[in-house]
């Protein structure tokens, strides 16, 4: 089963104030990884300041990365196919993915973690939207499902998708700092 894709609806004013639709259908930012078939991120929006202007231009398909420009968001919705059986596959999956995704060593599991453990200097909300995911800590891991939300700030983290089906989730990343320490 595949989800199907996402419809982003933009809103706006125009010259005499008028509130109107000015953009439906998809995302010009949807990012596939051949390599792990089913999985898809759909960036939706980004801001580039809080606050945020709210006429700013869309930004979207010029965003690169992970992680939401300095002092702003980005939302993105990722659908997550079930992982594989073999730990041989799901290594060779996970680094496809990471691999595209991180330049720096903030993807980097220890010894027996779970291959997609990764750290961002983030505040994320994590809204579950279809399916289930395990949201995996350094120490302890949980079930999310349809209509729960994780707020992750800046933990070491994966996620499994162990169900047998397509989960799909909205993430809101909130530009942060690291912890002090000391």
């Amino acid at each position: 089963m595949v989800l199907p894709p996402i419809r982003r609806v933009l809103t706006g004013d125009d010259a005499g104030g008028r509130s109107s639709i000015v953009e439906d259908g998809p995302s010009p930012a949807v990012r596939l990884v051949p390599e792990r078939p089913g999985y898809r991120v759909t960036n939706l929006w980004c801001t580039a300041a809080a606050p945020a202007p709210v006429a700013a231009a869309d930004r979207i398909a010029e965003h690169r990365g992970v992680l939401p420009p300095a002092g702003g968001t980005v939302l993105r919705i990722i659908d997550f196919p079930p992982e594989p059986q073999d730990p041989a596959e799901l290594q060779r999956q996970l680094q496809a993915t990471f691999g595209s995704m991180f330049s720096d060593a903030s993807h980097a599991p220890q010894p027996g973690q779970h291959p997609g453990m990764h750290r961002t200097a983030t505040v994320d909300y994590a809204l579950m939207l279809a399916g289930e995911l395990v949201a995996i800590m350094d120490d302890g891991e949980t079930v999310l499902r349809a209509g729960d939300v994780l707020v992750q700030r800046g933990t070491h983290h994966a996620w499994a998708n162990r169900s047998g089906q397509p989960a799909r989730v909205a993430f809101v990343l909130i530009d942060g700092s690291p912890q002090e320490t000391g």
